[in-house]
């Protein structure tokens, strides 16, 4: 953090010394670039923008452009208009501004609103347009909001494949960059073309800005994925591994147990969702087509086998669709399938007990200061988490042993907190059951609300867009 303080300091300093200079050059007073408000509705008199802009400064995004707007007419009063100026104004204002101020080369010309309108090709105005909106969008995305797409059926029936939603940054306060070097507007790939979009030959430090709150119980969180397991490799950076969306069962410091399917947090029964699914065998006297799927609101299933002149389907299945079909007179019977194998492609989390998905824990889930002895259990349960996400230059775990940087260690203290993650599809999710904690660093940011639905298996005119959902807030 203490980076990023430097560098916020090294920013203000920078910027409120260019527009003392800047003043003075424009024959006000620079002391007043450092008062608050007062220096700033100066700055707006001085590139001829209306005086109630200083309203717009405190409304949020909106405050940001008109900052750089502000910053732009100033370059404009001293003839900087090349596209690279506007560049400069952005990404480094602190040391641009100082220069105009203090060299004796650099003219102020007047007001942005008295000097000549500038006459720009057809291509600098699109080179304008572009870039604005480009970084307009990236600020967006970075700081307040992003959209986010449901892939897959494990959040069914609260989220449904085909949900675009909006997933809130501000909530619980946006990460910076760890990753600068990558296409603005991408994760992971270039849309379309499939190759890579970053590098990452530049890593920075990451930090949490403030955010309204913490990530709380019930919450449904973007975050991204951790490796499965203590073999797993760290492909991608922190910031670009995949995202994922799953309900935060537990948070820092809870203890997490499942009985029978039901989640216990803390020794209380939590409230299950509303829409949570669980999955059963259905079998039918003859195959099931899409009318009858669609009037049900059927989508999660697969065709398992035949018997006799029967069809066995497994379907993922909420308390009110089990309780609409299995009166029905094509239904012979429906048997609750368990989950009690774990997870065929990679066993259960974590991989030194005989727990599986329906009958899971005790587990306290690590807390940042949280203090645990170290042996072959604990290590078990958070070696994963030491070695991966802890930052230590060099971790080894061996015959129930920690060593860091060389050192055994007896006990070890966590440095960030992390989450329990579990789908509402509860048989049809891979989950913190399977890979076990997300860490701080790794939340994106708060499903906020759907803004649309498009359902594949129908057509434009059959149905295809879910209306009840849309600007659906997502609980």
């Amino acid at each position: 953090m203490t980076g990023v303080i430097v560098f916020l300091i090294i920013y203000f300093i920078g910027v409120h010394i260019g527009f003392y200079a800047i003043l003075n050059k424009a024959g006000e007073q620079g002391w007043k670039a450092f008062v608050p408000i007062y220096g700033a509705m100066t700055r707006i008199e001085v590139v001829g923008r209306p005086k109630h802009w200083i309203i717009y400064f405190f409304i949020p995004i909106m405050g940001l452009f008109c900052w750089y707007y502000t910053v732009f007419d100033l370059l404009k009063s001293f003839g900087r208009t090349r596209f690279i100026d506007q560049a400069l104004g952005v990404i480094a204002p602190f040391i641009l501004l100082p220069y105009l101020g203090f060299s004796k080369d650099e003219k102020y010309l007047g007001t942005a609103a008295e000097l000549p309108a500038i006459k720009k090709s057809k291509g600098r105005e699109w080179a304008d347009a572009i870039s604005f909106a480009v970084i307009a969008a990236t600020l967006i995305r970075w700081l307040i909001m992003e959209a986010y797409t449901i892939p897959t059926p494990s959040m069914e029936k609260s989220l449904l494949v085909g949900d675009f939603l909006f997933v809130s940054k501000f909530h619980y306060g946006t990460r910076t960059p760890r990753t600068p070097l990558q296409i603005p507007l991408t994760h992971q790939t270039f849309p379309g073309l499939g190759f890579q979009s970053y590098t990452d030959l530049i890593q920075l430090p990451s930090y949490r800005l403030p955010g309204l709150n913490k990530v709380k119980n019930n919450d449904v969180v973007v975050f991204n994925v951790p490796p499965r397991n203590l073999n797993d490799g760290l492909e991608r950076p922190v910031d670009l591994k995949t995202n994922y969306i799953k309900r935060c069962i537990a948070i820092p410091g809870d203890v997490l147990e499942i009985k029978n399917k039901q989640v216990y947090v803390n020794g209380e029964a939590v409230e299950n969702p509303e829409l949570m699914q669980y999955s059963y065998e259905v079998e039918v006297t003859s195959q099931l087509r899409d009318r009858v799927l669609n009037t049900y609101d059927i989508s999660d299933y697969n065709f398992l086998t035949r018997k006799g002149n029967n069809f066995i389907y497994v379907m993922h299945l909420t308390d009110d669709q089990l309780n609409r079909i299995k009166d029905l007179n094509f239904v012979v019977e429906i048997v609750p399938l368990d989950r009690e194998d774990g997870d065929k492609e990679g066993g259960i989390f974590p991989s030194n007990t005989d727990w599986n998905a329906d009958y899971y824990g005790p587990l306290t889930i690590p807390a940042n200061g949280m203090t645990i002895e170290i042996n072959e259990e604990t290590l078990d349960q958070y070696g994963v988490v030491i070695r991966n996400y802890e930052y230590h230059n060099s971790v080894l775990i061996q015959e129930g042993k920690l060593y860091i940087d060389g050192a055994e260690v007896i006990e070890y203290t966590f440095k960030q907190d992390y989450y329990f993650m579990m789908g509402d599809n509860r048989h049809n999710s891979l989950d913190s059951r399977f890979w076990g904690y997300v860490p701080e660093d790794h939340i994106v940011g708060k499903a906020f609300f759907i803004w649309l639905s498009l359902d594949s298996n129908r057509g434009w005119f059959g149905g295809k867009i879910r209306w009840r959902r849309f600007l659906k807030l997502i609980e």
